[in-house]
């Protein structure tokens, strides 16, 4: 079974979170490919409302970006937004220690969260 383990929130978009998130990854050095946005695979589906407003016009967003650092296999980061906040979490799965703590510091995590 794969968790997400959330560590971060930020009072800004989805959108805005995820272009400093990949400016800030960058910096450190780490690689960030998005893989998903919800937006994007909302556009096919032009009767599908918002299920937590209810509504066609919501600022729900999800973002999956996979984040390479120095090992080979890649860590799952989620930005998922609405409100003005976006929550960060790292999908657990086998993923490279040092990576995962990478990408937090990278972000601005004084103390990481470790599992």
């Amino acid at each position: 079974m794969t968790t997400t383990i959330p560590f971060l929130s930020a009072n800004l978009s989805c959108d805005e979170a995820l272009q400093s998130a990949k400016r800030r990854l960058s910096r450190a050095g780490l690689r960030a490919q998005q893989t998903f946005d919800l937006h994007t695979a909302r556009l096919s589906l032009p009767d599908c409302p918002c299920p937590r407003h209810g509504t066609d016009i919501c600022d729900c967003q999800m973002v999956v970006l996979m984040v390479y650092g120095e090992a080979a296999e890649p860590a799952t980061l989620i930005l998922h937004g609405n409100g003005g906040i976006t929550w960060f979490s790292l999908v657990e799965q086998p993923v490279n220690r040092k990576t995962a703590l990478s990408i937090q510091q990278a972000l601005g995590i004084e103390t990481p969260v470790e599992r």
